[in-house]
């Protein structure tokens, strides 16, 4: 577990190098007091572990960017993976001024050991297109989401694949939650595609996608707290919380409508590593108490499993 006596923990991003894991995560200080003021004062931590359980931090990884620039609000989820030019990509969301941190894109930053990083100088490598995903003021939702760059190599070996929260420009406002696509030949330049799944499946927003490969199969995880269910969904009880749904490889096809929970909302923004011994684990952060208030730490890991109807499920640990 995580916990840090001055700042929250939340989202977080994961990358193992030899016997080490890099735990990049999104804090703000408690003494904001209100855990919703967070948002807006995020900066990206670093922790590092040999067991996924005991957590040592180390210097911040990236802050908001100096003004003007589009990250100079907040930085935001993201992942991290080794190029082929060994050097390290983390790709992340940012927030600026110039929208009041209401427009989110995607930045770039490459590091050599984890703990350095540099910044793409170009600026934001990605965008939403219009042609495809709902922007800032074409609905009454209150941000343009185009966040938590979840970035793998194509199994093709044709370069690589970004899987994006978005929503797209139409439908039931509330019901847009898809999976946003991009695709690079070398890791800096990106073009948007189309989304990966569709909308109408009951959810407003997809966050903090990931696929991975479990039992032999492949898992789209993604979390969505019950406020931002579509009603049609809320209207069956469906908790908020983590969420997963199986397809045919990592671009799916994929049917969120047949995602089912993995965790309530006490536990939120879910990832998948393997720990030391190849085992599937899940972590999490620890959203709400049994008090009704924000926690704000890592949990340890869980291990799961993938049941005979491919549902995802914590299961205690041997």
């Amino acid at each position: 577990m995580l916990r840090l006596p001055d700042a929250w923990v939340w989202d977080f991003w994961l990358a193992q190098d030899g016997d080490t894991y890099h735990l990049f995560f999104l804090r703000a200080s408690r003494a904001l007091t209100e855990p919703g003021r967070r948002h807006m004062r995020a900066s990206v931590g670093h922790a590092v572990s040999t067991d996924l359980t005991g957590w040592t931090q180390v210097a911040d990884a990236i802050v908001p960017a100096d003004r003007p620039a589009f990250d100079d609000v907040a930085i935001w989820t993201g992942s991290v993976l080794r190029g082929p030019d060994q050097r390290w990509h983390t790709f992340y969301t940012g927030a600026g001024s110039a929208e009041r941190g209401l427009v989110q894109r995607i930045g770039h930053a490459v590091s050599d050991d984890l703990y350095t990083w540099h910044r793409d100088p170009g600026g934001p490598v990605l965008q939403a297109d219009p042609r495809w995903y709902e922007t800032l003021g074409t609905s009454s939702w209150g941000d343009q989401a185009w966040r938590d760059p979840w970035v793998f190599a194509d199994p093709e070996g044709d370069g690589w694949h970004m899987l994006i929260t978005a929503r797209a420009g139409d439908g039931p406002v509330d019901d847009r939650g898809v999976i946003g696509h991009a695709r690079s030949q070398d890791l800096v330049t990106w073009t948007a595609r189309p989304p990966l799944t569709k909308p109408g499946a009951g959810f407003g927003q997809l966050e903090v996608p990931q696929v991975e490969q479990i039992d032999g199969r492949t898992v789209l995880l993604f979390s969505c707290l019950r406020p931002e269910l579509a009603a049609s969904r809320r209207m069956t009880g469906a908790p908020g919380g983590v969420w997963a749904v199986t397809g045919d490889g990592p671009l799916g096809p994929f049917d969120p409508g047949a995602a089912h929970p993995v965790t309530d909302s006490s536990l939120y923004s879910g990832r998948i590593v393997r720990d030391p011994h190849g085992r599937p684990m899940l972590l999490a952060f620890r959203n709400i108490g049994a008090d009704g208030t924000f926690v704000g730490e890592l949990s340890d890991p869980m291990p799961v499993a993938l049941t005979a109807d491919g549902r995802l499920t914590i299961v205690a640990d041997a």
